[in-house]
């Protein structure tokens, strides 16, 4: 790397805000994301489940791999009925409830669950026909 692209000047009020930014908890940079999701509707780009957690004083800073996943589903394919059903029994969600949420897709399912259960929820979407993502 040359040393011009290491030494960039940033404005003092961004430099403030981005070291406010790289000293969040996990829990507060999920929050912040979700925040500018619904107020902005700005979304992380792609790859995402990797973020920099702040440094123990020591210089470089350590990746904190996501603990923490939804699933999202992106689509509900050729058999709707299917799907509506298997919404229902991941959410315990009435009939009428699983139908809008499966009709207004990209639609949340489950929040914050850890990766084996999103992993476990992805594949039961699926099969029933869905399309899914974790995000």
């Amino acid at each position: 790397m040359s040393d011009e692209a290491a030494t960039v000047e940033v404005d003092a009020e961004l430099k403030t805000l981005g070291d406010q930014i790289a000293d969040l908890t996990l829990k507060q940079a999920k929050e912040l994301s979700d925040y500018l999701k619904d107020a902005y509707n700005i979304e992380p780009a792609s790859g995402g489940a990797v973020i920099m957690a702040p440094t123990d004083g020591g210089g470089a800073a350590e990746e904190a791999v996501q603990t923490e996943f939804d699933v999202v589903m992106t689509g509900f394919g050729d058999n709707k009925v299917k799907v509506i059903k298997e919404v229902r029994s991941i959410t315990g969600l009435s009939l009428i409830e699983a139908k809008k949420t499966v009709e207004a897709s990209p639609a949340k399912i489950k929040e914050g669950v850890d990766e084996e259960e999103a992993n476990k929820l992805k594949a039961q979407l699926e099969e029933a026909g869905a399309s899914v993502e974790l995000q």
